[in-house]
């Protein structure tokens, strides 16, 4: 008996998904005992208080799962028969955790999808399906599951089968539709004697005819960057796995997104000397010439290089409870490399009952949408369904660094090919210069009626007073021109804060003191706006009031209404403010007046030690 994949053996990778219920880890726990890749003591452990063998709990190893009668995580087996290694995702079915699902996809060469013979083809099993061809498994076998619990019945089985195979032929996925019981056995590893109708292969005899993916052999040379050695002085090497192609010494490459051509000098696999590596090999590559390379940088064929932008459309499986918000930065990583990222636009999501696509603002939890990225700065790629590596990324939230998504790269945008940054040859250093001062941005956060507008309005005058030269952007004013067509939902608070951001980095690179006064809730927004400032002073001011306080205030009569329900998404009242957890300024309103936070404003900006914020250029 074997239970780990054999070398000698051709390998497949397969996942099973379906909806919650329809008896995936009890078919794969049949499937492993019928093939003898189950030890007899794990045998013993299987039997339930009946005495019958329960073989999902081969797979449902978390207590919760077992608690719960339900896969939560992904469970990886390996085993083998004579004609073949398998290593098999046995993934979750319940909607919460569809994440794991694309996880256990991302990987995979097959999958196997399950459908109750009882229930039918639910939502979850045509989102799953959806899911598979966008991460391009493509080979589906599926699995009409308790079959004995509905008699056997012949036309249950067609009809489902007919659905199904309707819905996978519109996203591209080839289907072989077999009827099984994960209870009995029957057409799991053998023939069953209840359905003597079907006369198809048992679903092991598929899975033993279905080709692998070609892993990028056909390709050309492609690898990531994963990190650089230096054991000695003479001695610099590249590390990674070969994501497509192959490569022998003396062949050039090319480094992206720098350019740089080079030639290949060695190739150690992994640490002995070899004549060719090949896609899937993890390598050691040394190169004739000292270049700038470091980790998330690729080396590729310098006949075939990669493409590299920093715009895309692709398409976005959601998997966080909080939205997906356009213009917010998440953290995008794709093989090794990571960088800033925004989802510019979401072109609209997918009905996955009818494919219809529809009009969406934001994506929410198991949503799929197409959507254009908009990043930090240039990557190398290939398109989603030509190279899975170089074209599948995730979405990382930069506050909590939970991944939120994941994504499949189509194309680039044609504007990022076709825009290019002009060279200035004035720059914020001499018009600096020329207003004698040091430009700076004083970002004032608060609810509303905390009193920023009244305070970041003193600290202009007195500023101007003193003959500084400044700008202040208020958030009322904000929404009489740049940002009239937003509302307040909070797709259009983050794009609201992006844009005076965006406006604040511009006049501080102009040599002027820029006051923001706005709202500004969350606090991903506001690492957002310091983050776009670059080497431009931050100081994030936060004018702190009690909600009691501001509602008592309620000069524009805004609290009252929201508490009426007249005014929706209000913040303090249903949509949430993140209070500064590290401000350089933190004024209590409730304690001081508007003219001493105005001064404590003033002697922490003029008056800092070291080099002070609001310095005259001398």
């Amino acid at each position: 008996m074997k239970t780990t994949p054999s070398p000698q053996r051709d390998l497949l990778r397969f996942i099973t998904c379906g909806s919650v219920d329809d008896g995936k880890s009890t078919l794969i726990g049949r499937l492993l005992h019928d093939v003898g890749a189950v030890p007899d003591d794990q045998i013993a452990a299987l039997t339930d208080a009946d005495g019958a063998l329960d073989f999902s709990l081969l797979v449902d190893g978390l207590l919760a799962e077992r608690e719960q009668g339900i896969t939560i995580d992904v469970a990886y087996r390996y085993f083998s028969t004579e004609r073949r290694s398998f290593i098999v995702a046995d993934t979750p079915g319940h909607e919460q955790y569809t994440r794991n699902m694309a996880t256990g996809a991302s990987t995979a060469d097959a999958a196997i999808i399950l459908a109750d013979a009882r229930k039918g083809v639910l939502t979850q099993t045509r989102r799953h399906a959806h899911i598979l061809a966008l991460m391009g498994v493509c080979q589906v076998v599926l699995a009409v599951t308790k079959m004995d619990l509905a008699n056997w019945s012949q036309p249950a089985f067609e009809a489902i089968a007919a659905e199904f195979t309707s819905y996978a032929a519109q996203v591209g996925l080839e289907v072989t539709a077999i009827p099984v019981s994960g209870a009995t056995g029957a057409n799991v590893a053998r023939r069953g004697e209840d359905g003597g109708w079907y006369s198809g292969p048992t679903l092991l005899e598929t899975l033993e005819a279905l080709p692998p993916l070609s892993e990028g052999q056909d390709l050309p040379f492609r690898m990531a960057v994963q990190g650089v050695i230096r054991p000695h002085l003479d001695f610099r090497g590249y590390t990674g796995r070969i994501a497509a192609g192959r490569v022998r010494p003396g062949d050039a490459v090319r480094a992206l997104p720098s350019g740089v051509t080079t030639t290949l000098a060695r190739v150690l696999a992994p640490t002995e000397e070899a004549p060719e590596a090949r896609a899937g090999q993890s390598v050691v590559l040394t190169l004739t010439d000292e270049i700038d390379l470091s980790r998330g940088d690729v080396l590729c064929a310098a006949a075939a290089p990669l493409e590299t932008a920093d715009q895309f459309e692709a398409a976005v499986i959601w998997m966080a409870e909080a939205p997906l918000l356009p213009g917010r930065q998440y953290d995008l990583k794709l093989g090794a490399r990571t960088v800033a990222a925004s989802i510019t636009d979401i072109r609209h999501k997918v009905n996955v009952n009818t494919l219809e696509p529809l009009a969406a603002r934001t994506l929410e939890l198991n949503d799929i949408g197409v959507c254009h990225l908009s990043l930090g700065a240039d990557i190398a790629f290939a398109p989603y369904e030509e190279d899975r590596e170089m074209g599948g990324f995730i979405l990382i939230d930069r506050m909590s660094q939970a991944t939120v998504g994941a994504g499949m790269i189509r194309f680039a945008l044609r504007r990022a090919h076709n825009i290019h940054r002009q060279p200035i040859k004035v720059d914020r250093a001499r018009r600096a210069a020329l207003k004698g001062q040091q430009p700076a941005v004083l970002w004032f956060t608060g609810l509303s009626g905390a009193g920023k507008s009244t305070i970041a309005n003193l600290v202009e005058e007195q500023l101007a007073a003193e003959g500084r030269h400044t700008y202040l952007i208020d958030g009322d004013n904000l929404r009489h021109g740049l940002s009239r067509d937003l509302g307040f939902t909070e797709a259009d608070r983050v794009e609201n804060i992006r844009r005076a951001a965006e406006a604040a980095r511009m006049m501080a690179d102009a040599g002027l003191i820029v006051l923001v006064s706005l709202i500004s809730p969350f606090r991903a927004e506001r690492a957002m706006a310091r983050e776009m400032m670059g080497d431009i002073p931050f100081l994030e001011i936060f004018i702190d009031a009690p909600l009691d306080v501001v509602e008592a205030r309620d000069v524009k009569g805004l609290y009252a209404k929201a508490r009426r329900g007249e005014l929706v998404n209000f913040t303090g009242i249903d949509s949430p403010y993140e209070a500064p957890e590290g401000a350089e300024i933190h004024v209590q309103t409730e304690k001081n007046t508007a003219e001493e936070a105005a001064g404590v404003i003033l002697d922490v900006f003029l008056n800092a030690s070291g080099r002070p914020y609001g310095a005259r250029s001398r």
